[in-house]
């Protein structure tokens, strides 16, 4: 049996969020701003930048639960019960949103077209795992 297939058991959760190597990019834009921002005090509200870059990379992020999904961006967050999402929406760029039963989309940050197969594990049956086989029919001969 695919380790993916199983149920995860009560209390299991998944995290997905921006890699934290993303935060070498923060860095260095902050390093190529030294020399701007010190040519004269108010230039270093430019560290603002790569400050809101690193707050973000730190706290958007999507926790997967066996009843809930709850999903964090950089001035909130949203807590939603499996019972709610009506279909997932997949974008060009591979990114996934929920539509919920009100045909409202939200944004899953840090989840991608690769997984699927993960969420549909701890969706309890309600997403199917595109990349199961499909179910073969009776043939009666």
């Amino acid at each position: 049996m695919n380790e993916t297939a199983r149920s995860p058991a009560s209390g299991q959760r998944l995290i997905f969020r921006v890699p934290t190597t993303s935060l070498l990019g923060a860095g260095t834009l902050a390093l190529c701003i030294t020399p701007a921002a010190l040519a004269a005090p108010w230039l270093l509200t430019l560290y603002v930048a790569p400050v809101g870059i690193a707050a973000w990379i730190l706290r958007t992020r999507t926790v997967v639960e066996t009843r809930r999904l709850v999903t964090r961006s950089l001035f909130g967050g949203r807590t939603i019960e499996w019972a709610h999402i009506a279909s997932l929406k997949l974008s060009t760029r591979s990114w996934i949103a929920a539509v919920l039963d009100d045909d409202e989309v939200v944004p899953l940050p840090g989840i991608r077209l690769r997984h699927l197969p993960m969420l549909a594990a701890f969706s309890g049956g309600r997403l199917a795992d595109p990349t199961a086989p499909p179910a073969e029919a009776d043939s009666a001969e």
